[in-house]
């Protein structure tokens, strides 16, 4: 039956289904329908199914706990959001075109669908990929050559890391949650990622560091017991790791990335004085022992 352009429920007959629910007739039932004045028929209840268009982002970590958009129409009224056949952690419809989920834990490619009282939507793609969540060592040399360690989840079928836009010069996967890697030449601070078969992974930051030099020491020389303070000046040297006289190490502190003060070791003769930093060690300036 339609009226005023809308469609409504016919009577029902024995053993049909009415808007899903079986409808059984028994005895004698009396229908009275007006001649006159409005109808009073319910429209069947449900609606059009819903649809998704699309996700955003498309991709997150295996431990789930990512936020996502989907945005399609007739979503008003979701009762579930489901990540392939796991529901989402939670989700909230911001509008008859937008919900708003949050991933579960899940592996691979799957299909993101919404379910309402008018049916299930079409699938919209989410990939789950590896996630990094930290860095061992954060620093190192210009030249590479580094080996540091990705720490995270799904690294396991990793298959490159990347320093910037520059691979990394090798890695061994040595669980799913890390991996050692041989850092490549380069400069500045870049993110590192790594790709897995279904995307690649978020960044975390590495920093390149210059190797340091010196320029000067003052005072030149001192007793053979040690024990003097001296001044080293250069260049990159905020990342001071160790002095050495020689090859002793002595005690220092650094100043700033152009100062060092050192405290002389027991000595004879001349011997060079040099500072290791994590971008390898400096030249070396001469201090001698009287």
């Amino acid at each position: 039956m339609e009226r005023a352009g809308r469609r409504y429920l016919p009577f029902p007959s024995a053993g049909s289904t009415v808007c899903g629910v079986s409808v059984t007739l028994t005895g004698t039932v009396q229908i009275t329908i007006p001649t006159a004045g409005p109808c009073n028929c319910v429209p069947c209840p449900g609606g059009a199914a819903p649809t998704l268009t699309t996700i955003n982002p498309g991709a997150g970590p295996e431990a789930g706990g990512t936020t996502v958009t989907l945005t399609g129409t007739d979503l008003t009224g979701a009762t579930a959001v489901s990540f392939g056949a796991t529901p989402a952690t939670s989700f909230t419809v911001d509008s008859d075109t937008q919900i708003t989920a949050v991933s579960p834990v899940g592996t691979g490619t799957v299909q993101v669908t919404v379910t309402t009282a008018g049916g299930t939507s079409n699938g919209v793609s989410y990939a789950y990929v590896p996630a990094l969540a930290s860095i061992f060592q954060f620093q190192g040399p210009e030249a590479g050559g580094h080996l540091v360690y990705l720490n995270g989840t799904g690294l396991t079928g990793v298959t490159a890391v990347t320093f910037g836009s520059t691979p990394a010069t090798s890695f061994t996967v040595n669980s799913d949650a890390e991996i050692a890697v041989f850092t490549p030449a380069g400069t500045g601070t870049v993110q590192v990622t790594v790709t897995g078969p279904n995307g690649t992974s978020n960044g975390v930051s590495y920093t390149y560091v210059p190797v340091p030099t010196l320029t000067s020491v003052s005072p030149t020389s001192g007793p053979e017991a040690g024990g003097s303070t001296v001044v080293l000046t250069g260049t990159g040297l905020s990342t001071g790791a160790a002095v050495l006289f020689g090859i002793v190490a002595s005690d220092f502190t650094v100043n700033s990335d152009t100062q060092i003060t050192a405290t002389a070791v027991p000595g004879t003769g001349t011997v060079q004085i040099t500072v290791i930093t994590a971008g390898g060690t400096s030249n070396g300036v001469n201090y001698t022992y009287i």
